[in-house]
């Protein structure tokens, strides 16, 4: 059985952390755990998933919480509540349905503190390490035959009906993830017809019926190139004399979002080398599975723009092909002669150095899986029995996660994400006595997982922000500082603070506290919005330049509402309890972030989010910001847009639901059918509260709570729906743990909001 294991390095004299691995989540196979019943309960989940595989695509997450659930002998022992048509939600029917979630969600929480979870769902994370692992030889080191069955039922899972794979696991059918996986099954051992339910016939078919792979977007061309699929004459130049540009040029490393600049610099370093994989008889096999054509007989010169109609989201304007073709035809030739070619070997010593500095001050996690394969890959080339690659193969395993669905990769671990929503929404339950050891346990967590340091030493040069006092998205041993992900975990901080220290323990030190402060005052730009990860410093012309076809805003780095928000929940709650503590500057940057959120508002009342689906994310965060600021729906028209919008949306069963199209589209868009969905619910519902909903008309409240009760499980749980997150406005996310989170959360919040007498009298009998 496959069993997680936390806060735990192993053995492995390649593999070093910062706090002790404390937030490290992995996953082992032990052929001799688990008994017959157990191992039958693993089946029976993997099994319900398949048969509802188009159903439900995100998967419940079900294997490390049967594991955590077993190991904390959790039994539900509080009653099921349900109400019916007419009958009132009383403060006692409420809180039941709330502790009930508490203590299901409590039993979730990992020995270090930390619930973990699964943050996947994109469809081109895990082939291409795959197809690295085969050209370096350590795919059976890595993947032995329990690990590659794994890998091919997540494939086989998330293939989509008529063959092919999408962007993520919701998405229609792409050429790039089609191939990848294509490719993948095959490395994994699968005949042209094998896999389950003819899943290589079926996707060799898809791929071929759209004219074959020649139309694979950039980062399709580029992998398939490294593997020996395609030729570089046919990929657009990524030249890693880029890493040479003077500063002052408007185009440069420093002025591009990080997870951008970090993907090319290792790609840029790659197509420099014009690496090729090995050979092989399966690469050769390929070669005519792929094309229509015979390989030989492709002119690669004239494929470099193409894209599949199913990939496209971001066509390129023509100055950019035009930037392209220069490069291709003027430039390129020119740096792999004599002598230019000299500087070419310079390009590449500059670019690997920055690879190894990166490398290093995220203990080889790197920003995201994207990243950490294309540096490892990278490494590998520079030298194969090196050190570099040895540490980075042993941190392949903080990206691996292991579900009901199979294994897939993660882009990045959300120890650090999720854990501050979960002790908020613990946090709100006011449950102290009951579960005052899982928020000690939790505060602890956040104690050891705070930053306590910047890049190493001249960062500045290496085009690195600050990042001392900071929380990240995983763990800090990946070191990238993230501004919500640090406002979050910072109110909890300060909530904790104020709490008895023999039930919580002791409170965060001040200068810790602002160190937090400065990295969030840091991120803010002229416009008032905050960032996530750097100063928006650059000019947003330079996403013309997006080279890929698939994303968009890839370039620079932008303002966000959630990230803005977030800080203004944070530095108010800071206020109070340092209220002399850089006041005029925090003064400023709320007035300036409130005034933010207004401007960017959209006409139908809502915000967009960048982070989660979609229009209510974005209207949460956007109302609990403002609302935390001291804005309130009689003095502020953003507030009375947004409650607008929300009544607007909400579905006659008293819920939300908002489908994922919103994110691409950029516009609202309810799920199909009118079905809500209990997150987007758990938002919305929490947005009204925070506008003053429960004074003015409680009515959408009740029917909303109604729904959260009556959809809760008899164990406490609350059933898995559609997928949540997203990022770069295309592709979606699945946060296995909202689902447990925003449900209690707006419980809880609607307990304080909306029966705050009765909280008031108990407490009053209590005290007296």
């Amino acid at each position: 059985m496959w069993r997680l294991k936390v806060a735990d390095g192993g053995n492995d004299p390649y593999i070093y952390s910062t706090n002790n691995f404390v937030g490290r989540q992995t996953w082992e196979f032990d052929p001799d755990c688990g008994s017959p019943e157990e191992r039958a309960e693993v089946e029976a989940a993997r099994e319900n998933f398949w048969k509802n595989r188009y159903q439900v695509k995100p998967n419940s997450d079900l294997l490390w919480r049967m594991q955590f659930l077993r190991e904390n002998n959790f039994k539900q022992i509080i009653p099921q509540v349900k109400i019916g048509d007419g009958e009132e939600i009383t403060y006692e029917i409420a809180k039941t349905a709330m502790r009930r979630g508490a203590h299901f969600f409590s039993a979730l929480q990992a020995s270090d503190g930390h619930w973990p979870a699964e943050s996947a769902g994109s469809l081109y994370f895990l082939p291409p390490l795959v197809m690295c692992l085969y050209i370096t030889g350590h795919l059976d080191y890595i993947f032995p035959g329990e690990y590659r069955k794994e890998i091919l039922r997540y494939l086989y899972c998330h293939q989509n009906e008529e063959g092919g794979w999408g962007l993520h696991i919701e998405g229609h059918s792409i050429m790039f993830c089609t191939t990848l996986s294509y490719i993948c099954m095959r490395i994994l051992g699968k005949g042209p017809d094998g896999g389950r339910d003819n899943a290589c016939a079926r996707a060799r078919k898809w791929i071929r019926d759209r004219g074959g792979a020649t139309s694979i977007p950039s980062w399709g061309k580029t992998w398939l190139s490294i593997f020996g699929l395609f030729d570089w004459l046919g990929t657009n130049p990524t030249p890693p004399e880029f890493w040479l540009f003077p500063s002052f040029l408007p185009v440069h490393p420093a002025k591009m979002w990080c997870f951008c600049r970090l993907v090319y610099m290792p790609m840029s370093y790659l197509y420099g080398k014009r690496f090729v994989g090995p050979i092989t008889p399966l690469v050769l096999e390929l070669r005519e599975e792929l094309f229509l054509q015979p390989y030989n007989e492709i002119n690669w010169k004239t494929v470099r723009h193409l894209c599949a109609k199913e990939d496209l989201y971001y066509p390129h304007p023509l100055i950019q092909d035009l930037m392209w073709d220069s490069l291709y035809i003027c430039t390129e030739p020119l740096l792999t002669r004599w002598p230019f070619n000299k500087l070419r070997q310079k390009a590449l010593e500059v670019t690997m150095k920055h690879i190894h500095y990166e490398d290093e001050n995220s203990r080889y996690i790197t920003i995201g899986c994207v990243e950490k394969v294309l540096c490892m890959l990278s490494c590998w080339v520079e030298d194969p029995n090196g050190d570099y690659f040895k540490k980075h193969l042993s941190r392949i395993p903080d990206y691996i996660w292991v579900a009901e669905d199979g294994i897939k990769m993660q882009g990045s671990a959300s120890q650090e994400w999720d854990t501050g929503f979960a002790l908020q929404a613990l946090l709100a339950c006011n449950m102290t006595d009951e579960i005052g050891p899982i928020l000690k346990k939790g505060h602890e967590f956040l104690k050891e997982s705070q930053v306590k340091d910047n890049p190493s030493g001249d960062f500045k040069s290496m085009y690195r922000h600050i990042s001392k006092g900071s929380w990240t998205f995983a763990d800090p041993d990946q070191g990238w500082e993230v501004s919500d992900c640090t406002a979050e975990c910072l109110k909890c901080c300060l909530l904790f603070s104020i709490m008895p220290p023999e039930i919580v323990g002791m409170k965060v030190e001040a200068e810790r506290i602002f160190d937090s402060i400065n990295i969030i005052l840091s991120l803010q730009s002229k416009n008032g919005g905050l960032s996530a990860w750097e100063p928006a410093s650059s000019s947003k012309w330079l996403e013309l330049l997006n080279p890929t076809e698939i994303f968009k805003n890839l370039v620079v780095e932008h303002e966000y509402v959630e990230c803005t928000a977030s800080a203004i929940q944070a530095l108010v709650l800071f206020k109070k309890l340092y209220p002399e503590h850089r006041k005029n500057e925090i003064d400023d940057f709320i007035a300036n972030a409130v005034r933010f959120i207004e401007e960017i508002q959209m006409p139908d009342g809502s915000w967009y989010g960048n982070w989660g689906v979609c229009f209510i994310y974005g209207s949460w965060f956007a109302l609990g910001g403002l609302a935390a600021a001291g804005k309130t729906y009689n003095n502020c028209l953003a507030i009375r847009k947004a409650v607008e919008f929300l009544l607007n949306s909400q579905f006659n069963d008293g819920g939300w639901g908002e489908s994922y199209i919103s994110c691409p589209a950029k516009k609202y868009t309810p799920l199909g059918g009118h079905r809500s969905n209990l997150v987007h619910t758990a938002w919305a519902l929490m947005g009204l509260l925070y506008s003053g909903q429960a004074e003015r008309d409680p009515t959408p409240l009740h029917r909303a709570v109604k729904l959260l009760i009556n959809s809760q499980m008899e164990d406490g749980d609350f059933p898995q729906q559609e997928i949540t997150g997203v990022y770069l406005k295309n592709c979606m996310l699945h946060y296995a743990t909202f689902r447990n989170t925003f449900p209690l959360w707006a419980l809880a919040e609607y307990i304080n909001g909306c029966h705050s007498h009765v909280i008031q009298s108990s407490v009053g009998e209590k005290l007296g």
